[in-house]
Parts: C-alpha cells; structure tokens; sequence
C-alpha cells in the first residue's frame, strides 16, 4: 500500500534530494543494521516519512553519519541518517510489521505462489520474524504496534463484509498511519504536534489507499479479487473527490505543526503526495470518474515499480524537441510518470524549468 511519495531530483531543488536520500539509504541501512540482510526487503518511501516528519521537529533527535560505497548510489558514499535516531527505528518498526501483515495477507488469500505449501512456508517464518522484529524495535522507542496489527487484522474481516461504505474500508489504514504520524510528536518532543499528525496521518493514510485501490483496478476486477471501489460500487471518479478532501485536510495539517526545519516535509507531504494524485487520476474523463477498458488498463500499466534509486529507462518512441534532446511528454507530469526516480531529468530550451525533456531512455 505504501509508495505514493516518489520525489525527483526535477521537483526536490537545491538540498532537498539529498535529504531525502539520506532518509531513504537511512532507513535501508537502519534494517540492516538491527535485523539483518533481508529485512533491508521491506524498505519502502513512504514508511521513511515518519523519520523525515521526526527530523523536521526536531534535528537534534536524527543523528547523521557517513555511510559506504552502495550500488544502488552509483557506488558513492553519503550521509545517511544513524540507525540510532528514534525516527528511523520507528520508520524500520513500522515497515516490518506492515510487511509482516502483507504477507500474511496474501497468505490467507493463496495469492499466486503463496498457494504451495513450501512457499507458504517460508512466507509465513518470514512474517513471524518481522512481525517479532518489529516489535522489538518499536518497543525500544516506546511505540505499541498493536495499534497497526489491529488494523491489519481489521481491514481483513471489513473485505469480508458486505454493505459497507468506502470510507469504511478504508478507515484501518487511516488509523495506523495516524498513530506512526502522531508518535513523532513524543520523540521529538514536540507534545503540541501530537493532533495535527494524527489528523495528517489519516488523511495520508486514506489518500494511499484510495490511490492503491485505483492502481489495482483492473488486475482486480480481471481476477475477481476484493478491491475497495468496485466492493463499495464507488468510481474512481468519486475516489478521487475523497483524494482531494484529504489532501487539502493533509495540507492544512501540516501547515499547523510546529516545525524547526519544514521544507523536506512539506515538500514530500504536501507538493509530492499532489503529484501523486494527479499522476494517478490524469486518465479520468470528468468528475463524474467515467471508468472504461483504455482507462483501467493505463491505470494498471502506471504500476511499473522502480527497483532501484536509477531511472527506470522505460524505452519507448519519443519525440526530440528543438534542442535535439528527447522529449518524454508535454507537461512534468508524463516525464515523472515514464522516469519514476528520474535522476537524471534535465530541463531544455523547449520546456524552460519543466521536467519533461530526459535525456534518460525511459
């Protein structure tokens, strides 16, 4: 459910990339560090938001420490954020028990492969081992992760149920995201915080999952699978209504929080979570949300996940504008949707400061 912020370098102007990387590779290197290896798997954007949003309260509470050569930086060093900082223990707790809960998930369903038993096996000691990892670390910072069990155990009896509203469906992920959010008020001690995080975490929350469930549309209705708008009978178009409430609730949130260093988070929280409502809804006719074969199937194909901080290099025919360089699209938003980490974006003579010429083969 998690992956809704994806920042360009484009957008992400002066320092802010960097420090969003360093979060990201912060975040990676804190699983590995507490748990091993393989729980660096289950590193994702938006879990590092409660690092950035703990960070931005109060810098003196995320030390930062230089870190080695990765392949995935282009074998460069940075400055990352330690594995001691609360924020990254707590982004590390969260992620874990999510994962765990994902594939018990897909376990209870027989998912694809999750059908054979050997696999189901190995699946169901990988989530015990995160789930109790998880545990460990959030305890360390004073954070009871049975408040995102709850929900998980919850949103799976409400796909069960018949008659209920979207807003229903979608109210267990609002509510631990709420609780990840509102915890970064304690450890930055930052007690004022602790409302207007919550209400910004419920609203991120039902902004991720309304934009998954739009994502998953087609593969769903395809495979008969539970997906909230078609159980709910709600269109996208209407789903997209609810993704513009809370995004302007989200902002609104954010702009209430005392902050001592707010430009990374308002730029992700803000800026980026817009970026992303509008990437997923551009293919919509209307308010009325209109949802037909060619919409479904362009929604479904924006799934295309980066595996890595490196241009996708989606190769594709594209046009050359007036400076010879390849044009990806007419507005930012066609070339931050073929690039989805576009690192190596550049702006031209044709688009000004637009982000739509790549000189990237995506």
């Amino acid at each position: 459910m998690f992956g809704v912020v994806r920042p360009c370098q484009h957008r992400l102007r002066g320092t802010l990339y960097g420090q969003w990387m360093s979060h990201l590779c912060g975040l990676c290197l804190t699983l590995r560090d507490l748990h091993g290896q393989n729980a660096r798997f289950v590193t994702n954007y938006d879990g590092l938001l409660v690092s950035v949003l703990t960070q931005a309260q109060d810098p003196a509470v995320t030390p930062h420490r230089k870190a080695g050569p990765c392949p995935l930086r282009g074998f460069r060093r940075a400055d990352v954020v330690d594995a001691t900082a609360a924020g990254a223990r707590l982004a590390a707790s969260v992620s874990l028990v999510l994962a765990a809960g994902k594939i018990r998930d897909h376990m209870a369903d027989g998912d694809g492969a999750y059908a054979r038993r050997v696999v189901a096996a190995g699946a169901g000691a990988a989530a015990r081992y995160w789930q109790a990892a998880g545990e460990r670390t959030a305890s360390g910072i004073g954070f009871d992760t049975s408040v995102l069990t709850d929900a998980i155990d919850r949103q799976t009896q409400l796909e069960r149920t018949a008659g209920l509203a979207l807003l229903d469906v979608t109210e267990p992920t609002e509510t631990a995201v709420s609780a990840a959010f509102a915890h970064t008020a304690e450890l930055a001690g930052r007690p004022a915080n602790a409302e207007p995080l919550a209400q910004a975490g419920r609203s991120f929350g039902r902004i991720a999952h309304l934009i998954d469930a739009v994502q998953d549309l087609g593969a769903d209705e395809a495979a008969g699978s539970f997906n909230p708008l078609l159980a709910t009978g709600t269109s996208p178009g209407v789903a997209r209504q609810h993704c513009m409430a809370a995004l302007g609730d989200l902002g609104r949130a954010i702009d209430s929080l005392e902050l001592a260093a707010a430009d990374l988070a308002r730029s992700l929280l803000v800026r980026e979570v817009g970026v992303a409502v509008e990437r997923i809804f551009a293919d919509l006719d209307g308010p009325g949300g209109g949802r037909d074969g060619s919409n479904v199937g362009r929604l479904a194909a924006m799934r295309l996940p980066c595996v890595s901080v490196a241009c996708c290099r989606r190769n594709r025919p594209q046009e050359s504008g007036p400076s010879g360089r390849r044009r990806c699209g007419d507005r930012c938003s066609d070339c931050i949707d073929d690039c989805c980490c576009c690192d190596v974006c550049d702006a031209c003579d044709a688009c000004g400061d637009c982000a739509s010429c790549c000189d990237c083969s995506c």
